[in-house]
């Protein structure tokens, strides 16, 4: 493992997965540029050593690979996530995380799972407080032409539970807005607003430090969907992962320990009775811009970092990034668990097109009838895995992995009347696509072979034929799956498409319709599933139409009007050409066009 961000640097250099360059690079959407190529063609990590009007270097991807994640995280694959758990699962007196964490202390002095508390540290370095904090020096990076400012977007934000204590550390973007002022973006499931708002409840400002670098392990552990365990930590599970302590350090200013070994803290505080402020616009995970919102003010009384420090970032925006290779990590490392409370699953993805919480696939072992929908109930009752849009369930024997794969596997065993489901429930706060924030619908798909108290074997569908309206842009058919795109003009108007044409001979075959704007091409069925979900509310926008052949289910992925329900639909965060324009020079000379 990695002592600190400069030994990953060097790991990485030595394994060719880092890239220097010299050239002067705005912070303002040129790395963007750059940054997104490397990360669509599997390219290195990038190292920009000056930065225009910067005080530090900035590094960017990682995590861009999956192969680079898991060497980040101490495994030669992914998957060896799930088989460390394993073997420590197999020691605990109990099933689950309780018997996980009953066996702590006895793996205290072999796993280092325990953090250490040290005097002096790195980060400490260099120390600035009050009037000479100016956050301006930092390479913070405005990723989209149409963001609020510069975000933060790689930070492990720390916390404190106001009444028990419990430690926190999350990963939630910062909008700088003054030279020792951000916007934090405590989203509503989130444990840092929780905190937040125990400390507004009990008329209390709450401390909150912010560490940028380290090991990548603290990095990844930021981000991980860890459940609330008494005495439990993200410090805990990077020690587990790294196989010895996390070192800490009190901040300098506020009562909370942070990385000694990371690159840059940020110390301050959130008082809970100041007006929010106004944060965003966003291009976000989603591919699309998050619209303004208010959220609490952070004021950095602090900053204090190494003497020669270098800034992690990252960008998120139209899939696949590299938050899809930490969402992957997640999806291993939690798997084990997983199974100790659906017995029945042996596998699941979130294919990275879905923006991990749109789409997860499932294996089960299928022993009686509706035990789909059982292991589908079952996970979207398990922590952040509740925000899921879309559930496609397969058998045992089937890959969930490529995404598509399996969802075309699953269409096999389908019949859209009888074997699909429309529920409510909670979202994610940064999906567009339902009428209420955070709230509206989910699918299951039961794409399990078919018992007979649920049919008996559904056979197998075959390919649609090419398919003719004046309104259709493009088609794309597979076994019993027809997708066609269209310039969406007015409301309803992929309803009446749908209808018009499962009315066509050459439409039979088809099990389910999948219509989306004709800004992807329906060939393309990463594109084509991302565009799909996002715009995607099932309670709304999925239904079973009666074709003169059978029953389809139609899942209309195209933008919606306000008077099909839709709250402001957003944009897609995409770069102008000007700006690759600019970089392009750099594109060809380090070869990532």
């Amino acid at each position: 493992m990695f002592r600190n961000l400069g030994a990953y640097l060097r790991a990485l250099k030595a394994r060719g997965e880092l890239l220097a360059i010299e050239e002067p690079v705005s912070a303002e959407l040129e790395i963007t540029a750059l940054a997104d190529r490397a990360f669509k063609t599997g390219g290195p990590a990038l190292l920009f050593k000056n930065v225009r009007e910067k005080d530090f270097p900035l590094v960017i991807g990682l995590f861009g690979t999956p192969e680079r994640t898991a060497f980040a995280l101490g495994v030669r694959r992914l998957e060896e996530l799930a088989e460390r758990v394993e073997r420590l699962l197999a020691l605990a007196p109990e099933p689950g995380l309780r018997g996980m964490v009953a066996l702590l202390p006895k793996l205290k002095e072999l796993k280092g799972l325990f953090p250490k508390r040290v005097a002096r540290a790195p980060v400490q370095e260099v120390v600035q407080t009050g009037e000479a904090v100016d956050l301006s020096r930092l390479p913070v990076q405005k990723c989209w032409p149409k963001d609020g400012g510069p975000f933060i977007t790689l930070p492990q934000v720390i916390t404190k539970d106001p009444e028990t204590g419990e430690l926190n550390v999350g990963m939630y973007r910062m909008q700088v807005v003054g030279k020792n002022r951000t916007l934090m973006h405590w989203q509503l499931h989130k444990t840092g607003r929780r905190h937040f708002e125990k400390a507004r409840a009990l008329g209390k400002k709450l401390p909150v430090a912010v560490a940028l670098g380290g090991d990548p392990v603290l990095t990844y552990a930021a981000t991980a969907p860890l459940p609330e365990l008494p005495g439990i930590s993200e410090y805990h599970l990077a020690g587990f992962l790294r196989g010895r302590p996390v070192e800490l350090v009190r901040a300098k200013t506020v009562d909370l320990p942070v990385p000694a070994e990371a690159e840059f803290v940020l110390e301050g505080y959130v008082d809970p009775v100041e007006p929010f402020e106004l944060e965003g616009p966003f291009g976000d995970h989603t591919g699309f811009y998050t619209p303004k919102d208010r959220f609490p003010v952070f004021h950095v009384t602090a900053l204090t970092h190494r003497k020669h420090a270098i800034y992690p970032s990252t960008i998120v925006g139209v899939p696949p990034m590299e938050d899809a290779w930490l969402i992957e990590a997640s999806e291993r490392l939690f798997l084990p668990p997983a199974k100790t409370v659906v017995p029945e699953l042996v596998d699941y993805h979130m294919p990275p097109e879905g923006v991990a919480h749109n789409w997860v696939n499932l294996s089960i072992e299928k022993r009686f009838p509706g035990q789909g929908y059982k292991a589908a109930y079952a996970l979207l009752g398990l922590g952040q895995m509740s925000l899921t849009k879309m559930m496609v369930v397969v058998d045992a024997g089937v890959p969930v992995k490529p995404g598509f794969s399996a969802f075309l596997k699953a269409v096999e065993n389908l019949d859209p009347k009888a074997h699909t489901l429309i529920l409510k429930g909670p979202l994610d706060e940064l999906d567009h696509a339902p009428k209420e924030v955070a709230y509206g619908g989910k699918l299951i798909l039961d794409g399990t072979s078919k018992l007979p108290a649920e049919g008996g074997p559904v056979p197998p569908p075959p390919t649609p034929g090419p398919v003719a309206h004046p309104e259709a842009r493009a088609q794309a058919a597979w076994p019993g799956v027809l997708a066609l795109t269209l310039e969406k003009r007015r409301p309803h108007q992929a309803r009446a498409l749908a209808r018009e044409v499962l009315s066509q001979e050459a439409a039979r075959g088809t099990r389910v319709l999948l219509l989306t704007d004709a800004r992807v091409d329906p060939q393309n069925a990463y594109s084509l599933m991302w565009l799909l979900l996002a715009n995607l509310d099932p309670v709304r926008d999925a239904w079973v139409e009666e074709a003169p052949f059978g029953p389809v289910l139609v899942l209309d992925g195209t933008t919606k009007f306000p008077e099909e329900g839709a709250r402001p639909w957003p944009e897609v965060a995409e770069l102008p050409e000007a700006v690759f324009e600019r970089v392009r020079p750099l594109l060809s000379r380090y070869r990532l066009d």
